[in-house]
This record gives structure tokens, sequence and C-alpha cells, in this order.
């Protein structure tokens, strides 16, 4: 076994639902209880069993994901592997994108691997929380990602950075010859049948890979469901399933939620699979109990694991576990 596969199994963890996990109140009441709250759509197996959205632009308004879109990122990733575009999760950044490689980047930058970047463990210094400022009032986001120093070594442990799925983003655009956003279009927008708008590129065209993207909450319950039924929706295999089932397998681990981490996708001991965003937005899906679940809520407040974010783990892993 090569180390990623001995990280892999020491961190697969069979799903046991705790006791922690029964509903101390019904999920409306628990839904009324959190202000910060724009949305929330529940499906069990075919049937939407839950859907309220007491603020915000509802249901069939746009809702910016924030980083959400990361886990979107590595659909995309799923899609180009499995086109042959690029050969190979283990293909680097030299190979894939050299282009993108700024002059004067330590050598260890080539080696970046795809798997790295999907995973965050690209090694370099994050781009996210309070140096998200001046990276993105630089005036080339790849090359001041790719700049920076490294912090560990790539495929070590992981430092969640924006700045690490933009790169990919990019490298996945070099690889295509397509925008980010044709990508998303053709890979998700067109068979889930939803609407995916343009969003902020930076000054070399290529569009922000992690954040800032915007879906309807009902878009959002779509791509629950697809990632839930192993890449499946209504019939039509949108991502291939041995992507999906290989993004669902613990790669690494969040330093600060503590969750699991796999191709793009947090995973929770309860068994449930989540991309996340900024202020409390979710997708998530649990495939044993065929759930799939979507919550937008206040983009412009922090959502942390010890404050409102971890309000929505509570309302997933008790109330909404219970309708299962």
């Amino acid at each position: 076994m090569n180390r990623r596969q001995i990280l892999a199994a020491a961190l697969a963890l069979p799903f046991v639902r705790p006791a922690s996990a029964q509903p101390s109140v019904p999920l409306p009441e628990a839904v009324a209880g959190l202000g910060q709250l724009h949305s929330v759509q529940v499906q069990r197996g075919g049937e939407v069993i839950f859907s309220e959205a007491p603020r915000g632009p509802g249901l069939g308004g746009l809702a910016n994901i924030k980083s959400c879109s990361k886990s979107l990122v590595a659909l995309c990733l799923g899609d180009a592997l499995s086109r042959g575009v690029i050969g190979s999760i283990e293909a680097p950044l030299s190979e894939v994108a050299p282009d993108l490689i700024p002059a004067g980047a330590l050598p260890k930058v080539g080696t970046i691997t795809m798997e790295d970047l999907v995973t965050l463990r690209a090694g370099l210094e994050r781009t996210s929380g309070p140096n998200y400022g001046s990276w993105v009032s630089s005036s080339n986001w790849v090359a001041n990602a790719l700049g920076r120093r490294m912090e560990a070594e790539p495929g070590g442990r992981m430092l969640y950075s924006t700045g690490t799925t933009h790169v990919l983003g990019a490298a996945l655009a070099e690889a295509t010859g397509e925008t980010l956003l044709a990508q998303m279009r053709r890979i998700l927008a067109d068979p889930l049948d939803i609407e995916i708008p343009a969003w902020i590129r930076d000054p070399q065209g290529y569009y922000l890979g992690g954040n800032e993207m915007a879906l309807t909450p009902h878009a959002m319950l779509r791509i629950a469901v697809m990632m839930r039924d192993g890449g499946r929706y209504n019939g039509t295999q949108v991502i291939p399933a041995d992507w999906v089932a290989a993004s669902l397998e613990p790669r690494t681990r969040s330093p600060f939620s503590g969750m699991s981490y796999g191709y793009g996708w947090f995973l929770t001991d309860t068994g449930y699979a989540l991309a996340r965003g900024y202020g409390g937005q979710i997708i998530a899906c649990h495939p044993e109990l065929e759930l799939a679940v979507a919550i937008t809520s206040d983009p412009s407040q922090p959502a942390r694991s010890e404050g409102y974010f971890g309000d929505l783990m509570a309302l997933l892993e008790g109330p909404v576990l219970a309708l299962a």
C-alpha cells in the first residue's frame, strides 16, 4: 500500500448512527430557531419531504453557494479524468498545465498532483482566511497562489485554501480548452436541467475556482440527489459512478472541523457527504439512508464549526436523520 492508501484506510469509518443523532425537537421547530437560515429542503428517495424558505430569495432565487463550489470543481476533475483529458489523478501540474507555474516558483510546485489540489493538500501557504483579501487583490491569482511558501509537503496535511481550488480550476481550463463555466454547464447544468450563471473571473480570465458561484436551492438539491445516487439523476449517469465513490472515501482530515475530506467533499462520522460554504451553505447527501439535503443561509454572516455551522450539523444529525 502507498501512503495515500494507508491514510485512506486509517480514516475510513463505518457508518453508525450515534445516540446523539436523535432529535430533541421536530425539524420545523428547529428550523424556526435559526435566524441566519434562508432555506432547507430534504428529499428522501424520490420525495421531497421538507421544504421551507423562511427568509432570503426563496427556493427559486439564486443563492451564493460560496465554497460549496469547491465540490463542484472536484466533479469537473472527475469528468476530465473519465474522458482521458487528464491521464491520471496523480498527474502533476507540470504535466497538466505547465504554463500556469510562475517563474521563480519553488521546484516542488511542479510536482503538485491533481489529487493534491482536489484534496487541498498542495502544501502551499493558504490564500483563505486572513490572506484572502490580498490574494484576490493581486494581479495574477494563479501565480500568487503558486508562488507562496511551502508549509507542508505536497500530498501531506490539509491546508484549506481557495487558491488551491482556483489553481485546479485553471488547470482544468488549460487541459480541456473549456472555461470552468462551460465545463460546469456541460457536466451539471444540462443533464440536471439547472441554471449556472457566470460568476467572477480572475485578471487572466479564469473563473474563480472555489467561491462566489450562485445556484438556486432547487439546483443544489438536484446535485445532492445526484451525489446520493452514485452520480445518476433521472436515469442519466451525470458523473461517473467510480468518481463519486472515490470522492466519498476519506483522504485527509480538516484541522478546523475535524471532518474527513475526500475528493472535494467533507465526510461525517454519521454518514453524510457534504459541500460546505461560508455563511452556512450546504449540499449534503446520505446515501445509506437515501437522504439529500440543501441548505442556504445568510452569506454575509460567519458559520463556524463551534457556532452556526455546528447548529446546522446538529440539524442534519438530529431532526433530519430522524426523517430517514
